[in-house]
Protein backbone atom coordinates (compact mmCIF):
# COMPACT_ATOMS: atom_id res chain seq x y z
CA UNK A 1 0.00 0.00 0.00
CA UNK A 2 1.39 3.00 -1.32
CA UNK A 3 2.11 5.89 1.64
CA UNK A 4 0.00 9.08 1.33
CA UNK A 5 3.27 11.14 0.49
CA UNK A 6 3.68 9.04 -2.44
CA UNK A 7 0.27 8.96 -3.57
CA UNK A 8 0.74 13.03 -3.50
CA UNK A 9 4.02 11.93 -5.38
CA UNK A 10 2.34 10.45 -8.07
CA UNK A 11 -0.69 13.05 -8.48
CA UNK A 12 1.95 16.20 -8.57
CA UNK A 13 4.12 14.16 -10.90
CA UNK A 14 1.65 13.88 -13.59
CA UNK A 15 0.13 17.04 -12.44
CA UNK A 16 -3.75 16.54 -13.33
CA UNK A 17 -6.33 14.71 -11.70
CA UNK A 18 -9.54 13.66 -13.91
CA UNK A 19 -12.56 14.79 -12.69
CA UNK A 20 -15.35 12.22 -13.65
CA UNK A 21 -19.17 12.98 -14.18
CA UNK A 22 -21.32 10.53 -15.96
CA UNK A 23 -25.14 10.18 -16.38
CA UNK A 24 -24.79 6.32 -14.75
CA UNK A 25 -22.16 4.10 -13.23
CA UNK A 26 -21.40 2.06 -16.37
CA UNK A 27 -20.24 4.99 -18.06
CA UNK A 28 -18.43 6.36 -15.41
CA UNK A 29 -16.01 2.92 -15.63
CA UNK A 30 -15.46 3.57 -19.40
CA UNK A 31 -14.20 6.99 -19.14
CA UNK A 32 -12.18 6.07 -16.16
CA UNK A 33 -10.41 3.09 -18.12
CA UNK A 34 -10.54 5.37 -21.28
CA UNK A 35 -8.33 8.18 -18.99
CA UNK A 36 -6.35 5.49 -17.06
CA UNK A 37 -5.20 4.64 -20.58
CA UNK A 38 -4.46 8.31 -21.49
CA UNK A 39 -1.78 8.55 -18.75
CA UNK A 40 -3.43 10.39 -16.20
CA UNK A 41 -3.07 8.18 -12.98
CA UNK A 42 -5.66 10.01 -10.70
CA UNK A 43 -9.53 10.05 -11.31
CA UNK A 44 -11.93 12.10 -9.35
CA UNK A 45 -15.24 10.48 -8.83
CA UNK A 46 -17.80 12.61 -7.99
CA UNK A 47 -20.94 12.31 -5.21
CA UNK A 48 -22.81 13.45 -7.96
CA UNK A 49 -22.52 10.40 -10.03
CA UNK A 50 -25.28 8.13 -9.86
CA UNK A 51 -24.23 5.32 -7.13
CA UNK A 52 -20.39 6.85 -6.88
CA UNK A 53 -19.58 4.83 -3.58
CA UNK A 54 -20.88 1.85 -5.46
CA UNK A 55 -18.50 3.20 -8.15
CA UNK A 56 -15.27 3.54 -6.01
CA UNK A 57 -16.20 0.72 -4.48
CA UNK A 58 -15.89 -1.47 -7.60
CA UNK A 59 -12.71 0.65 -9.07
CA UNK A 60 -10.59 0.00 -5.58
CA UNK A 61 -11.13 -4.06 -6.26
CA UNK A 62 -10.46 -3.79 -9.96
CA UNK A 63 -7.47 -1.58 -9.98
CA UNK A 64 -3.84 -1.48 -7.86
CA UNK A 65 -2.57 1.68 -6.43
CA UNK A 66 0.05 1.48 -9.37
CA UNK A 67 -2.34 1.63 -11.52
CA UNK A 68 -4.99 3.95 -10.57
CA UNK A 69 -5.52 6.17 -7.59
CA UNK A 70 -9.01 6.61 -6.86
CA UNK A 71 -10.31 9.89 -5.14
CA UNK A 72 -13.74 10.84 -4.36
CA UNK A 73 -15.44 14.61 -5.73
CA UNK A 74 -17.65 17.29 -4.53
CA UNK A 75 -17.83 15.52 -0.70
CA UNK A 76 -19.62 18.04 0.79
CA UNK A 77 -19.09 16.54 4.83
CA UNK A 78 -17.01 13.84 7.10
CA UNK A 79 -19.82 11.58 7.16
CA UNK A 80 -19.69 11.34 3.51
CA UNK A 81 -15.53 11.38 3.32
CA UNK A 82 -15.75 8.68 5.94
CA UNK A 83 -18.02 6.32 4.00
CA UNK A 84 -16.06 7.33 0.40
CA UNK A 85 -12.39 6.28 2.57
CA UNK A 86 -14.07 3.01 3.40
CA UNK A 87 -15.37 2.17 -0.26
CA UNK A 88 -11.69 2.45 -0.90
CA UNK A 89 -11.30 6.34 -2.08
CA UNK A 90 -7.73 6.99 -1.66
CA UNK A 91 -7.88 10.69 -1.08
CA UNK A 92 -11.16 13.46 -0.86
CA UNK A 93 -11.65 16.43 -3.05
CA UNK A 94 -14.27 19.59 -1.90
CA UNK A 95 -15.64 22.03 -3.53
CA UNK A 96 -15.46 24.03 0.05
CA UNK A 97 -13.53 23.92 3.19
CA UNK A 98 -15.33 21.39 5.85
CA UNK A 99 -12.52 21.67 8.87
CA UNK A 100 -14.39 18.26 10.24
CA UNK A 101 -14.18 16.52 6.77
CA UNK A 102 -10.12 17.71 6.90
CA UNK A 103 -10.03 16.80 10.44
CA UNK A 104 -11.42 13.04 9.61
CA UNK A 105 -9.15 12.59 6.28
CA UNK A 106 -5.78 13.40 8.43
CA UNK A 107 -7.16 10.81 11.49
CA UNK A 108 -6.97 8.21 8.57
CA UNK A 109 -4.20 9.66 6.68
CA UNK A 110 -5.95 10.18 3.34
CA UNK A 111 -5.17 12.92 1.30
CA UNK A 112 -7.86 15.89 1.35
CA UNK A 113 -8.18 18.73 -1.26
CA UNK A 114 -10.62 21.37 -0.32
CA UNK A 115 -11.84 24.17 -2.37
CA UNK A 116 -10.72 27.91 -1.61
CA UNK A 117 -11.56 30.90 -3.27
CA UNK A 118 -9.65 33.39 -0.58
CA UNK A 119 -6.54 34.01 1.48
CA UNK A 120 -8.31 33.75 4.50
CA UNK A 121 -9.53 30.09 3.42
CA UNK A 122 -5.83 28.86 1.80
CA UNK A 123 -4.16 29.92 5.12
CA UNK A 124 -6.84 27.82 7.17
CA UNK A 125 -6.64 24.67 5.33
CA UNK A 126 -3.10 25.03 5.55
CA UNK A 127 -3.53 25.62 9.20
CA UNK A 128 -5.27 22.62 9.55
CA UNK A 129 -2.44 20.64 7.46
CA UNK A 130 -3.51 20.85 3.73
CA UNK A 131 -1.02 19.62 1.44
CA UNK A 132 -2.89 20.88 -1.52
CA UNK A 133 -5.59 23.43 -1.86
CA UNK A 134 -8.37 23.55 -4.43
CA UNK A 135 -8.82 26.67 -6.33
CA UNK A 136 -12.25 26.88 -6.72
CA UNK A 137 -14.17 27.77 -9.33
CA UNK A 138 -11.04 28.29 -11.47
CA UNK A 139 -12.97 30.19 -13.86
CA UNK A 140 -13.48 32.93 -11.82
CA UNK A 141 -9.97 33.95 -11.30
CA UNK A 142 -7.62 33.23 -13.99
CA UNK A 143 -3.52 32.17 -13.81
CA UNK A 144 -2.29 35.16 -13.05
CA UNK A 145 -4.38 34.77 -9.44
CA UNK A 146 -1.81 32.29 -8.00
CA UNK A 147 0.78 35.30 -8.03
CA UNK A 148 -1.43 37.41 -6.19
CA UNK A 149 -1.98 34.16 -3.81
CA UNK A 150 1.07 33.52 -3.07
CA UNK A 151 2.31 36.64 -2.26
CA UNK A 152 0.59 36.79 1.20
CA UNK A 153 1.37 32.88 1.17
CA UNK A 154 4.43 32.14 -0.64
CA UNK A 155 4.33 28.30 0.60
CA UNK A 156 0.80 27.49 -0.82
CA UNK A 157 0.20 24.67 -3.38
CA UNK A 158 -2.63 25.26 -5.83
CA UNK A 159 -4.70 23.14 -8.22
CA UNK A 160 -7.13 25.06 -9.87
CA UNK A 161 -10.59 23.21 -11.19
CA UNK A 162 -13.14 24.64 -13.40
CA UNK A 163 -12.02 26.67 -16.43
CA UNK A 164 -8.78 24.36 -17.01
CA UNK A 165 -8.76 23.54 -20.55
CA UNK A 166 -5.81 22.67 -23.31
CA UNK A 167 -5.28 26.08 -24.71
CA UNK A 168 -4.99 27.38 -21.40
CA UNK A 169 -3.47 24.59 -18.98
CA UNK A 170 0.09 25.84 -19.44
CA UNK A 171 -0.38 29.29 -18.69
CA UNK A 172 -1.89 27.97 -15.10
CA UNK A 173 1.43 26.16 -14.84
CA UNK A 174 3.51 28.91 -15.69
CA UNK A 175 1.68 30.71 -13.21
CA UNK A 176 2.90 28.16 -10.94
CA UNK A 177 -0.33 25.83 -10.14
CA UNK A 178 1.04 22.05 -8.85
CA UNK A 179 -1.10 20.46 -10.66
CA UNK A 180 -4.72 20.83 -12.33
CA UNK A 181 -8.30 19.43 -12.34
CA UNK A 182 -10.16 19.05 -15.35
CA UNK A 183 -13.47 17.26 -15.93
CA UNK A 184 -15.60 18.44 -19.15
CA UNK A 185 -12.84 19.30 -21.13
CA UNK A 186 -11.66 15.47 -21.06
CA UNK A 187 -14.61 13.78 -21.33
CA UNK A 188 -17.18 15.89 -22.59
CA UNK A 189 -17.10 15.57 -26.57
CA UNK A 190 -16.39 11.15 -25.82
CA UNK A 191 -19.16 11.08 -24.09
CA UNK A 192 -21.64 12.76 -26.08
CA UNK A 193 -20.25 10.79 -29.25
CA UNK A 194 -19.85 7.58 -27.12
CA UNK A 195 -16.25 7.62 -28.73
CA UNK A 196 -14.01 6.70 -25.80
CA UNK A 197 -10.70 6.60 -27.56
CA UNK A 198 -11.32 10.17 -27.88
CA UNK A 199 -11.13 10.81 -24.18
CA UNK A 200 -7.79 8.56 -23.96
CA UNK A 201 -6.07 10.88 -26.49
CA UNK A 202 -7.60 14.20 -25.03
CA UNK A 203 -6.13 13.13 -21.98
CA UNK A 204 -2.84 12.04 -23.15
CA UNK A 205 -3.13 15.52 -24.79
CA UNK A 206 -3.06 17.54 -21.05
CA UNK A 207 -0.78 15.12 -19.69
CA UNK A 208 1.62 15.68 -22.64
CA UNK A 209 1.28 19.44 -22.65
CA UNK A 210 1.74 19.77 -18.90
CA UNK A 211 5.40 17.80 -19.35
CA UNK A 212 6.49 20.04 -22.23
CA UNK A 213 5.72 23.10 -20.27
CA UNK A 214 7.08 21.88 -17.22
CA UNK A 215 10.20 21.35 -19.31
CA UNK A 216 10.25 24.61 -20.77
CA UNK A 217 10.22 25.95 -16.86
CA UNK A 218 13.37 24.20 -16.39
CA UNK A 219 15.40 24.37 -19.33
Amino acid sequence: MLKKHEQLKRILDVGIVAVIRAESADKAIKVIEAVRQGGIPAIEVTMTVPGAIDVIKELSRNFKEEEMLIGAGTVLDAETARACILAGAQYIVSPGLNPATVRLCNRYQKICMPGCATVTEMLTAMELGIDVVKLFPGELFGPRSIKSFRGPLPHVNIMPTGGVNLDNVDQWIKAGAVAVGVGSDITKQGLASGDFNLIKETARAFVEKIAQTRSMLTN
